[in-house]
């Protein structure tokens, strides 16, 4: 009996693979750590060890484990079950939900080591300048990295010089794995022992107080936070003493200090401002009670609670029972703009016992973030959906806040995952309890309710002695005839934007599209620049002054100039966040006017730059995409402006008026928080659509009863679930014939199941042509698990056709 490991390698395979256990290593490959492996002749990667074993030796070849890496696990044996639980619902490979799970800095990267032929005869006459540069290197040191060579040779294309080299028989390439992770050094110094003695130290005092004040301040310094220390970061003692750091490094010239790099936190959890205590109204402690009542007998609790209602300090006053009772918390949000507010407000409360992990933090940090909740340095951890994937032990409670943003959806690569869906699994596995938070719960979680699946709690009352605010439907034909339109702008929303502004209120202008014009067509012909990869209209960027395509990054420069037939006739059709704001300025001129989208947020702090400027009044127009309606509490905003929501309700897909009520009504929510009653205007073509009444009267039941039959009748979630299957393939010709191909033989299987092959309104992204098919399933797990292992059975049967092979098969388990 030999031992083996299962290893998950970073790839999207659709099974692990079994590595030998060699007798040395025994006692060290443990589940959770990285090992190192070799897979096929030459790649090295390092994968997790996902379950060890002892059985008899097969009768294939089995590679052996060639080292392991981390002295502690990094997972715990509970954190694969739920990556096993999203490779089965989500139809995914444990690769996959590897690679968007570790941290890119603890992912190790195979490096190319570039060594010298043991074979090479020393003929240098045969190399070109560039090769004999390379080997005449090689002479000197053992390897060289790729980075070291483009050094030496000093050209950024160095491969035809590597394939010379090999062809010649100079070199030889070998793998090497990298460590990306480093930690952060920074200088620390420490008195020496002889100035430990007191003599010996009040003699320095004296001499440095006669002939060298400035060092005598750093020594000062250095008695004063370096208490009970060690050693003092150099840069905190510099700062301390009011010095320049040549000033420290003269003391350890002088032997006063001795100096040396040590390992410091990235994050630094240092909060100290002012510590609050919410009290709860009478309302919201009624709401509180019964959320605990019934999560005596559901692990499930949707929290219905209108906007402005204060969900977060119910949700603070149960993190404190947590917290109480030895557990931990994790806290979801859609977003990360809204991760800095909630971060301060949670921190007042619970100070550093607070943590927080999004994309912005860059890989390093992330790894740090990491190991503090393995070894559970927090008691909260606030993030977005990849906080899912953190080592969390000893979890009491999941909030899922704003549980119907399609944020939470993961739409590529896989794993396709809903993190609120997922969140629910994980507290079953860790025995843990679930709140959902919203105004507009989606309609699954609110069909869940109704199920008696999940407890349902109810906060209609809204905080303090905040108002609803007045919401007004503004008919742009109507305004337009009567010329009352300016640009993009009713008269009736520019007059209340005045008004507001002469009361020194702030306004939040929302449009569900960022850039500055969403087409250009010719007049003349009626041509319109396209992407040359995607089959996308180009969109206007007027401050790069370029044209993109927002699927592929692909861009040209701007031009007035038709492509087909030369005319000079090319105009702006559409408007995006960014010709909102340029056009703003031209009718408040004098008035701060600021953009919160993609371009505007891309850095690590440019939300909390926006977010702060706005909250400390800095901004008095915001115009954003739909950050601006996500949960922000602001509490001067007097006014909510929405444009073109027409655009909302004709999106074609079944979705379309769940989220255009949803955005709509949340973004109202941003206006009137305080005593102020606040007003909102939504602009639209027609004021007929009943989902306007939803809004106006915030009547959340009233649109359910609306929207919930359609859906039944039509068969689409939440009396069903849907699958999409979604096929790529560079050839047209070909994609087409395997998309009927697979959906006939899926009709045959799961009769009156199947809709497709349909072409999606973008139907080429990257010179891939598209194509879906939709698998609508009953929501009973027994015919859930079937129908996934007839789509798998499908695809297998697909792929052995010569043709199809190549073909890019997708698939998404309750799409959004």
């Amino acid at each position: 009996m030999k031992h083996y490991a299962h290893i998950i390698l970073p790839l999207a395979l659709a099974m692990e693979y079994t590595y030998e256990i060699p007798e040395d290593l025994l006692n060290e490959v443990v589940v959770g750590k990285r090992v190192e492996v070799q897979f096929g002749s030459k790649r090295i990667y390092a994968g997790i060890v996902h379950r060890t074993f002892q059985q008899e030796p097969p009768e294939y070849p089995v590679k052996p484990i060639v080292h392991v890496i981390d002295e502690q696990p990094i997972l715990l044996p509970m954190h694969f079950k739920i990556w096993e639980w999203m490779r089965d619902y989500y139809m995914c490979s444990m690769g996959e939900i590897m690679t968007a799970a570790m941290p890119k800095a603890m992912k190790l990267s195979s490096e190319t080591k570039v060594l010298l032929n043991p074979n090479f005869d020393q003929d240098y006459s045969q190399l070109e300048d560039d090769e004999y540069l390379v080997a005449e290197a090689l002479e000197a040191q053992e390897e060289l990295s790729m980075a070291e060579v483009k050094k030496i040779v000093d050209r950024k294309n160095i491969y035809y010089i590597i394939k010379s080299l090999i062809d010649k028989s100079v070199i030889i390439l070998e793998e090497e794995l990298k460590e990306l992770y480093q930690p952060k050094m920074e200088a620390f110094v420490a008195l020496n022992d002889e100035y430990k003695v007191p003599e010996n130290q009040e003699k320095l005092f004296e001499q440095l107080e006669k002939k060298a004040p400035k060092q005598w301040r750093v020594l000062l310094a250095y008695l004063s936070i370096g208490h009970n220390k060690k050693s003092v970061s150099q840069k905190a003692l510099v700062k301390k003493a009011e010095v320049a750091s040549s000033i420290v490094n003269s003391m350890v010239k002088k032997g006063i200090f001795s100096k040396k790099q040590e390992a410091v936190d990235r994050i630094i959890e240092n909060y100290q401002g002012t510590f609050i205590d919410y009290q709860l109204t009478p309302k919201q402690e009624q709401a509180l009670q019964k959320v605990k009542k019934l999560h005596e007998e559901k692990n499930v609790v949707l929290l219905h609670g209108v906007t402005s209602s204060g969900k977060t300090q119910i949700y603070i006053k149960l993190i404190q029972d947590q917290i109480k009772e030895g557990k931990n918390v994790l806290y979801l949000l859609p977003e990360i703009a809204l991760t800095g507010q909630m971060i301060q407000r949670l921190r007042k409360v619970f100070g550093k016992d607070v943590g927080i992990y999004h994309s912005k933090f860059n890989p390093q940090e992330r790894v740090e973030i990491w190991r503090k909740v393995l070894k559970n340095q927090y008691k909260v951890i606030v993030g977005v959906r990849s906080s899912l994937f953190l080592p969390l032990q000893n979890l009491g409670l999941i909030i899922v806040d704003e549980e119907h943003d399609p944020s939470y959806k993961q739409q590529d690569p896989a794993p396709r995952y809903n993190a609120r869906d997922t969140a629910i699994t994980m507290a079953h596995f860790q025995k843990a309890k679930v709140i959902l938070g919203s105004a507009t719960p989606s309609l699954e979680s609110y069909f869940n309710t109704l199920q008696k699946k999940y407890g349902l709690v109810h906060l209609g009352e809204r905080y303090g002695n905040s108002q609803s605010p007045d919401i007004q439907i503004v008919n742009v034909t109507e305004e337009a005839k009567r010329k009352r339109m300016k640009s993009h702008f009713s008269q009736t929303l520019l007059d209340a934007i005045q008004s507001s502004l002469d009361k020194e209120e702030q306004i939040i202008l929302f449009k569900n599209r960022r850039g500055h014009s969403t087409f250009l067509r010719c007049g003349s012909c009626g041509f319109k620049p396209k992407c040359i990869r995607c089959d996308v209209n180009l969109t206007y960027h007027q401050y790069a002054d370029l044209l993109k395509c927002h699927y592929c990054d692909y861009q040209r420069k701007f031009s007035t100039t038709c492509n087909d037939c030369g005319d000079d006739k090319l105009k702006l059709n559409g408007f995006g966040t960014e010709k909102i704001e340029d056009e703003l300025k031209i009718y408040f001129p004098d008035i701060q006017i600021t953009r919160m989208d993609l371009e505007t947020t891309r850095s690590k702090l440019g939300y909390q730059k926006i977010i702060n400027s706005f909250e400390e009044k800095g901004i008095d127009i915001l115009v954003g995409t739909q950050m601006v309606t996500k949960g922000l509490d602001f509490a001067n905003v007097g006014l909510v402006g929405v444009l073109s929501a027409d655009t909302l309700l004709s999106f074609p897909d079944f979705r379309a008026s769940e989220r255009a009520f949803q955005l709509m009504l949340q973004v109202s929510g941003r206006t009137g928080r305080r005593e102020k009653k606040g007003k909102v205007l939504i602009q639209s073509t027609t004021d007929e659509h009943p989902i306007f009444n939803f809004i106006i009267n915030e009547s959340y039941m009233a649109f359910y009863q609306y929207e919930s039959p359609e859906r039944k009748q039509w068969l689409f979630p939440p009396f069903i679930r849907l699958v999409k299957i979604t096929l790529k393939h560079r050839d047209k010709e070909k994609l087409n014939r395997a998309a009927y191909a697979y959906a006939k033989h899926l009709e045959r299987i799961l009769p009156q199941r199947i809709s497709g092959p349909t072409v999606p309104m973008v139907s080429m992204i990257r010179n891939y042509h598209i194509r879906q098919i939709m698998v609508k399933l009953p929501r009973q797990g027994k015919f859930i698990k079937e129908g996934k292992q007839r789509i798998r059975e499908v695809e297998a049967l697909l792929k052995q056709n010569a043709d199809y092979r190549s073909m890019i098969v997708q698939l998404d388990v309750d799409p959004y």
